[in-house]
């Protein structure tokens, strides 16, 4: 499944995800820097029901907001140095939660990640435009 769309088509593509995947589960974000990640995952929030503010963890490493749907985990792993400060962090938790839990940057803690999880890759196909593609099964 694959998606081009511009910021202001950025509702349409977390409507139709998150109709997509039905239930809560981890979601990896993939792609560089800038490219749409946190817009994304607040896009997705907003559609969940969350009404706290919605930003990036990098610093926090882990954002918790509640919604109608249950409790939502965002988690930055940019900062990260190792799978073991994940741990310490918490990222596991969250991971094993059962709840939404979308990560930034999964790639650093690839061996953490569940064996059910959901991936997505995002990348700029012009200054406005953006390309989304699930890369793995429901």
């Amino acid at each position: 499944m694959e998606w081009e769309f511009t910021i202001d088509e950025l509702d349409v593509v977390a409507r139709q995800l998150l109709a997509y995947w039905k239930t809560p589960g981890t979601i990896a974000l993939y792609g560089p820097m800038g490219v749409g990640k946190t817009t994304l995952v607040h896009a997705l929030c907003e559609k969940l029901g969350v009404e706290d503010t919605v930003g990036s963890p990098t610093y926090a490493i882990i954002n918790e907001y509640g919604s109608a749907a249950g409790t939502i985990y965002h988690i930055d792993c940019y900062r990260l140095r190792s799978v073991a400060e994940a741990i310490d962090a918490g990222v596991e938790d969250c991971l094993y939660s059962g709840q939404w839990c979308f990560v930034e940057w999964p790639e650093k803690i690839q061996e953490l990640l569940t064996p059910d999880m959901r991936a997505i890759k995002l990348a700029l196909t012009s200054e406005n435009r953006r390309r989304l593609q699930v890369i793995s099964p429901e």
